[in-house]
């Protein structure tokens, strides 16, 4: 704003007097009204066009006859006076207005006015406190109010100002009779028009006017901001984004797959907010209202070109200063690559792990579990082998070589165990019970299995159900078991059936009352199956489950903490992490002495309707009261995903696919790709891209540790012509087996630790100054859950060749059960040892009372 501009565009369109104020605004009337008067001070503000000149100051107008042109100040001119501000109706002769010439004259003038008529319009029936503010020029460089409103052929003042009004706009306009738009600034630098210009008769209220050819009546409640003609937003960018310039968009084809569509708040800011939140280093704009996010290499791919700016000229609706692209234009933007939003690392040669085929299988499982007798078992839903199947194998991974003697028939399962819940009980015999089921009886059924044998030794023991004696009190279809902190069993969640009605309740095993109701299971079903279910160190559950997670009472399963929204991914958030929109979660590793608050990490998912697959990581510490969800982004979508821990701390997220959500063949395109997740390196950069399978693993596959470090990885059921049932069995072998190092070996005697308990290991290989433990709690596998995940790295010392390791303190830290012990020389592991740590507390041993079952006893 400057003097010369102000006085120019007043006398430009017949006024005789200029005004200026507040250092940006410019005023013009053809009278000084009362009850402005001359002011001895206040006229001191410089203006924005021009420092060396006055502006006015707050309440208070430099005024120029029209006629007169004053550049000299920063002394007002004598042939000016300085005047407090009035404001009046700028239809009137004797009014003010702020003006905005099609060149601009300020960035954001405005006005207020208190006159509600006009000598051009009869307004009736406006709402209170909207006054009219003159006759505007429209669509000289686009349209001078951002909102639309149907056409009608009963329009009038009233009616469109009411529309406005109601969609929470402060400018509304009328344009050819019957044309109503709505805004929050005058925006594209619109010019005043004469009021004869606005002549058309209202189409529903012939004594009122509504505009004319390309003129819009103008009515606004409050200060009416009128802005200049839009650019592109290139500087005070948010974060570290950069301004690139206008794209096309390649043909056929979006550059950038996130879409969001912003109707009424898109801009720069909005929009590169969003992208970088969720790790994205590209974003653009398009059609005014539409967020795009991706990679700048993704431009190349789509066959997108460079532009000429002018191209890209729609108008963001959250910020009319400014341009967000065009048709099929993006304005866009890359995030600086001197502070990337994250790091990869791309693994090559033993550093990128491999995948190794371990032996023909007899059994498209649907859940796994390593036993503490060294072998895996299989159990898998009915009729998915073949028609004379048990539904239960074993496999000895010491006979993995020879496939006639690997696998072993089980027997004893007498309902289908169809999206069931697993866990290994802290008896003395580390059995293993699986619960729940897919339909009538099914879903009622509890099953045990009490492993015996060992690595090259034969087993002879079955499964064992009876659910005429032992059984459920509700029927659950996919429902998720943890072991709680006293030893108990904790049943969640579920349907009656197959796809039937919700079950939004939880139970506890041994029977311990009825079952409790979980409003928030029934608000969100059906997508919260599978809840994920962790014990805390302080005691509470924690509880993730479609995109929300709470922590409840362990006594009473009240809420005690309900945690922020679960983050989707960038054009969703509401995304799901829990069956059908599957995830997998992890607990982080817990250090002694313990007193770090523990993390939760939550990976992949997908959304309801298209589905668009998650590629982000999410985590949180549930017990501390500030915390929040932090994102991180994933290398690729992945839906269906399983994770394994490690026994040096990492975790292996495999298996899944880019597109759809769990289910029989409702996925496609499979994620071949391995990805090592390391909780201790510095946030966004925790992820390293490792080796890739041939074999698609998509429904119904799994992942677990064995004893020697390696990844079991197993199954796929999506039931589709383009993805087989997989009876294939693979290892993934991490680059501690690959690297050549040999492997610590360690002798113990005592294998059951009482909380807090020194107990002596003895050294046989390896270097014990660079050693320590890990534990890895017993897991069964299925849908993304590895229930009774837990990893702890226990205080461990050692004099020469004897070692000390130290039980952690409490079943809050550790709830009762079975752990692998492994001792690590530097990054490689030993052999595990299954040790029980905690007891069996809930005198599990001597459940179920039933002469069906065989009981260990405690």
């Amino acid at each position: 704003m400057t003097v010369e501009k102000c006085t120019t565009a007043c006398k430009a369109n017949n006024f005789q007097y200029a005004g200026l104020e507040y250092a940006q605004e410019c005023w013009c009337g053809n009278n000084l009204s009362p009850p402005g008067a001359p002011a001895a001070s206040g006229c001191d503000k410089p203006c924005r066009g021009n420092t060396t000149e006055y502006c006015g100051g707050s309440n208070r107008l430099n005024a120029y006859y029209a006629g007169v042109v004053a550049t000299t100040s920063p002394a007002p001119q004598s042939s000016t006076s300085s005047t407090s501000s009035a404001q009046s109706s700028p239809a009137q002769s004797t009014s003010s207005s702020a003006i905005d010439a099609p060149t601009g004259i300020s960035s954001s003038a405005t006005s207020s006015s208190s006159s509600t008529t006009s000598s051009s319009s009869s307004a009736t029936g406006i709402p209170s406190g909207w006054t009219y503010r003159g006759c505007y020029v429209d669509n000289a460089n686009g349209r001078i109010l951002s909102n639309t409103q149907p056409s009608s052929t009963t329009q009038t003042q009233g009616k469109c100002i009411t529309a406005c009004q109601a969609a929470g706009y402060t400018v509304a306009g009328m344009e050819y009779s019957n044309e109503c738009y709505c805004g929050k600034a005058l925006i594209n630098g619109p010019a005043v028009a004469a009021e004869t210009q606005c002549s058309s008769s209202c189409s529903g209220d012939a004594t009122q006017k509504c505009g004319g050819a390309s003129r819009m009546t103008i009515f606004a409640i409050g200060n009416l901001t009128v802005l200049d003609v839009p650019v592109a937003q290139k500087t005070n960018l948010p974060g570290k984004w950069e301004y690139k310039g206008c794209l096309s968009e390649g043909v056929g084809k979006r550059i950038w797959k996130y879409q969001t569509i912003l109707t009424n708040t898109n801009s720069a800011t909005e929009c590169l907010s969003r992208c970088s939140q969720f790790g994205f280093m590209a974003g653009g704009l398009e059609y005014g209202t539409e967020c795009f996010c991706g990679d700048v290499v993704d431009i190349e791919t789509a066959g997108g070109t460079v532009r000429p700016e002018n191209e890209c000229k729609t108008v963001c609706p959250g910020d009319p200063r400014f341009y967000c692209g065009g048709g099929g234009r993006l304005t866009w933007y890359a995030w600086s690559l001197d502070d990337p939003l994250y790091k990869w690392t791309y693994a090559s040669g033993n550093a990128a792990g491999q995948y190794r085929f371990y032996v023909p299988g007899v059994v498209v499982p649907l859940l796994t579990t390593l036993g503490v007798n060294g072998k895996i078992q299989f159990v898998e839903k009915a009729g998915t082998g073949p028609p004379n199947s048990t539904g239960a194998f074993e496999l000895d991974p010491s006979l993995a070589g020879d496939f006639s003697k690997a696998w072993r028939t089980m027997r004893g399962l007498k309902t289908d165990v169809f999206c069931s819940a697993g866990m290994t009980l802290p008896d003395k015999a580390g059995r293993q019970i699986n619960v729940g089921g897919w339909s009538g009886t099914s879903t009622f059924g509890i099953r045990l299995y009490w492993p015996d044998g060992s690595p090259g030794t034969a087993s002879i023991n079955d499964w064992q159900e009876n659910a005429a004696e032992v059984k459920l009190q509700k029927g659950r279809w996919y429902p998720s078991g943890m072991i709680m902190s006293n030893g108990s069993m904790l049943v969640v969640g579920g349907q009656d059936g197959s796809n039937g009605a919700p079950v939004p309740s939880l139970e506890v095993l041994p029977r311990v009352g009825g079952v409790v109701d979980l409003d928030w299971l029934r608000r969100t079903d059906p997508y919260n199956l599978y809840p994920f279910i962790f014990v805390l160190p302080g005691g509470g559950i924690f509880a993730g489950y479609f995109n929300e997670a709470r922590i409840l009472d362990p006594a009473t399963f009240e809420t005690v903490r309900t945690l922020p929204q679960i983050p989707g991914n960038v054009n969703n958030p509401d995304a799901g992490r829990t069956y059908p929109l599957e995830g997998a979660a992890m607990m982080f590793p817990q250090y002694a002495p313990y007193s770090d608050p523990v993390t939760m990490l939550i990976c992949g998912g997908s959304t309801n309707g298209a589905s668009l697959v998650n590629d982000n990581c999410v985590t949180i510490q549930p017990e501390n009261p500030s915390s929040n969800w932090t994102i991180e982004r994933m290398p690729s979508q992945r839906v269906m995903p399983c994770i394994a821990p490690l026994p040096d701390g990492t975790f292996l997220i495999v298996n899944g696919a880019y597109k759809g959500v769990a289910g029989f063949g409702l996925a496609t395109d499979p994620n071949l790709n391995a990805v090592l997740y390391d909780p201790r390196k510095p946030l966004n950069q925790r992820m390293t891209i490792m080796a890739n399978t041939t074999i698609a693993r998509m429904y119904h596959s799994e992942a677990i540790t064995l004893q020697d470090g390696t990844v079991l990885i197993s199954g796929s059921d999506p039931q589709s012509n383009a993805y087989p049932q997989e009876y294939r069995v693979e290892v993934f072998e991490p680059p501690y087996v690959l690297s050549g190092l040999p492997r610590p070996a360690y002798t113990i005697t005592n294998k059951d630790w009482a909380y807090g308990q020194q107990i002596s290991i003895t050294i046989t290989a390896g270097d014990s100054s660079n050693m320590r433990a890990s534990l890895l709690g017993a897991v069964s596998s299925t849908h993304g859950n590895s229930m009774g995940q837990r990893t702890m790295f226990p205080a461990f010392s050692c004099a020469g060749n004897i070692c000390t390791v130290t039980a952690p303190p409490n079943n809050k830290i550790c709830p009762p059960g079975w752990f692998q012990l492994f001792i690590l020389d530097g990054p490689t592991p030993s052999m595990s040892t299954w040790v029980r740590i905690g007891g069996d507390p809930a005198q599990l041993g001597n459940w179920p009372p039933s002469k069906t079952f065989s009981k260990p006893g405690i």
